[in-house]
Formats: structure tokens, sequence, C-alpha cells
């Protein structure tokens, strides 16, 4: 018997029609051929299944023994599609009430599909593929049709039209600059405009500052402290570095002969670690409000704040010296403190919770145990 197998690598025909698959037999594969090329006419895999009916049409003319069957994968990947069309075609070959030599020919339409060959020589031999190509595909109508659909396409439209526009402007943009005498920094302007564009698109950083506003919206719309705390925290980061700038200004200045790279990230660090510790401060308890109200706190969380206190007494216990700010007796003392700070906090509420844990698994035992009692 020779099984005539039409494969739909992504199971349009599922994803589209509803059809539960594998489908075996001429009718119900005509059946779901129709239901497909109702949902989507454009869909390549209708030509597929009516390739696979107009082969078994021929050979059972022909009085040869023959059946034809669809099988489908998922959208989830290769890997996972591939397994999937060998499960179905196990399904296919035990369905099959037969005592002759099963063989196959596999209908594709292309060569993605074909990838699931190997898969499906592991289960029964084959004798063919045949890759249905529509003639008017090889025309020039249909290049102008799959240009059309591309510039339809809101997602290919901007990945391509918008840096071929880009590279466009550059001649005009070079005669501006020439006229303005600026060339050079009309043509640097526009390279890297397009430059940024494909970094972006290759990083995916518009989806993710889709997902970024999303976030932030949904944490207006519910009330959460932690972005009116992150809005603050921005703003302190950007006097933090307003400062650090200024103390750096002040050391150059006060400095005989040139500023080693040391001393200028210490005067940096000396001038802006205040804002960046209050910054911290600001998003932890922002972040601890909501994890209160949202009845999800842990005690641990609390260390938070304490760790940014203790990491800013560091730096600025650091800082100070190299700018010969403080002395060697000072370093210490913070260095200590900050780590005494940072251990006392964790053993603190580490306790707290052990404690508040205990208590509230006697709690549970108690009620357990009065349960009974009533039951009693």
């Amino acid at each position: 018997m020779l099984l005539v197998l039409c494969v739909d690598l992504d199971d349009d025909l599922g994803r589209k029609t509803g059809f539960s698959t594998p489908v075996i037999g001429r009718e119900s594969a005509e059946a779901a051929a129709v239901a497909l090329a109702t949902a989507d006419p454009e869909d390549s895999d209708v030509n597929v299944i009516f390739q696979g009916l107009h082969i078994y049409d021929d050979l059972d003319a022909r009085d040869e023994s023959v059946e034809v069957a669809v099988v489908t994968g998922n959208d989830d990947g290769d890997v996972s599609a591939n397994r999937e069309v060998g499960d179905e075609v196990d399904t296919v070959l035990a369905s099959l009430s037969t005592a002759e030599d099963v063989t196959a020919l596999v209908v594709t339409d292309g060569a993605q599909d074909e990838s699931v060959i190997p898969i499906i020589r592991s289960r029964v031999p084959i004798d063919g593929v045949r890759r249905v190509v529509v003639r008017q595909a090889q025309n020039l109508e249909s290049m102008y049709y799959t240009i059309k659909q591309v510039l339809n396409d809101p997602e290919t439209r901007g990945t391509v039209l918008i840096p071929l526009g880009i590279l466009l402007l550059i001649y005009p943009l070079a005669l501006i600059g020439t006229v303005l005498e600026m060339p050079g920094f009309v043509l640097g302007t526009t390279s890297a405009l397009l430059g940024l564009y494909l970094i972006s698109r290759g990083l995916g950083l518009g989806d993710r500052l889709d997902d970024a506003v999303e976030r932030a919206r949904r944490s207006l719309y519910a009330g959460r402290t932690t972005l009116l705390a992150y809005v603050v925290a921005a703003t302190l980061l950007v006097l933090g570095g307003v400062s650090g700038m200024n103390t750096l200004e002040d050391v150059q200045h006060t400095t005989h002969g040139e500023v080693g790279v040391p001393v200028m990230l210490a005067a940096v660090v000396y001038g802006s670690i205040q804002w960046l510790a209050a910054a911290g401060v600001t998003t932890s308890l922002g972040q601890i409000t909501d994890e209160y109200i949202a009845g999800t706190l842990e005690w641990r969380y609390l260390n938070a704040p304490f760790y940014v206190l203790s990491i800013a007494v560091v730096l600025y216990a650091v800082s100070a010296f190299f700018l010969d700010e403080v002395g060697i007796s000072y370093l210490a003392a913070a260095l200590t403190a900050g780590t005494l700070l940072g251990i006392v906090s964790t053993l603190t509420f580490a306790v707290a919770e052990s404690r508040l844990s205990d208590v509230g698994n006697d709690d549970q035992e108690t009620d357990g145990e009065t349960r009974q009692l009533g039951r009693v």
C-alpha cells in the first residue's frame, strides 16, 4: 500500500479550522482541504492537501492500493513540530488495516516542511517526495503580489522600508550639509540614526520598550508606589551625577598637575554617593511597600535599605580616603561599621522571620488540635 502523506508542519489546518489531526481517508482529507481553503484561501497547505487528493485519485483509478492522510506538527519550533508529526504518522500507520507493506509518498509545500522527512523515514519507507509549487508563483504577477503582501505587513514594512528610506536620504542630506557647510555632521547624524535603528531591531529593544511602557501603565492604574519610587530615584540619580561631576571639577581645579584615574573616580563617587544612596533607599522602600500591600512581604526584603546604606558608607569612606579628606582610622571604622550594619540587619530579620514562622506553625497545630477535639 502507498500512503500519501500531506505534511503541514506548523499546523495551519488545526489552528485555522479546528480539525483534529491526523486526518485519514479521502473524504476526511477533502473536507479538511475545503475548510482550510475557506478559512484562508492564501495558505499554501491547501494546495498540498489537494495535491495529495489528486495523487490518490490517480492511483486509485489504476486499481492500486493507496490511502491518503494529513499529518500536522505545531508552531512551537522545528524539534517539537517534528516530534508531533512523528506521533501522528504512528497513529496513521496503526489505523491502516492492511497486511501489505506500506510505503509513503510525502507531499509538502517547501523545504521547511521537508525537514521532517527523516522522522517519517524512521517509521515507514519513503518512495518519493512531491513538492507543490503553484504555477502562478513563477510569474511577474506573483512577484507583485508577494511584494504587496510584504508591504502590507506592519512588522516587515518597518523592518525593510525604514532602513531603505534612511539610506535614500543620505544623498539629499549630504547636499543640504554641503550648502550649510556641515557635510560631516549631516552624514554622521544620518549614519548614527541608521545604526541605532538596526541595533534596536537586532536586540529587540522596541519590544522591550513596549513591555516597559505596558508595565508602567499597569503600575500606574494599580496605584503601585514602585512607579513613583522609580521616578524619584531617577531624579536623584541625575542629581547625583551632576553633583559628582561638580566635585570632579573642584578637585581638578584645586589639584596641581595631572589628576589620576583613581582620584577622578573617587571624586565622582564622593560627590554623588549621597544621592545614589537616597535613590537606592527610595526604590527599595517603594518595593517593600508594594509587597506589603500585596501580602507577599517577607522579612528578608527589609534588608535592602540597610544594604544600600552599608554600601554607601563604605564607598563614601573609600572615596574620601583617596581624596585625602579622611585618614586611615576613619576608613577602617567606616568599613567595619558598613560590614556590621549589613550583618546585623541580615541576622535580625532572619531571626524575626524564623520566630514568626515558628509561631505561625504553632498556631496552625493548635487550630488543628482544636478541630479534632471538636469532632470528638
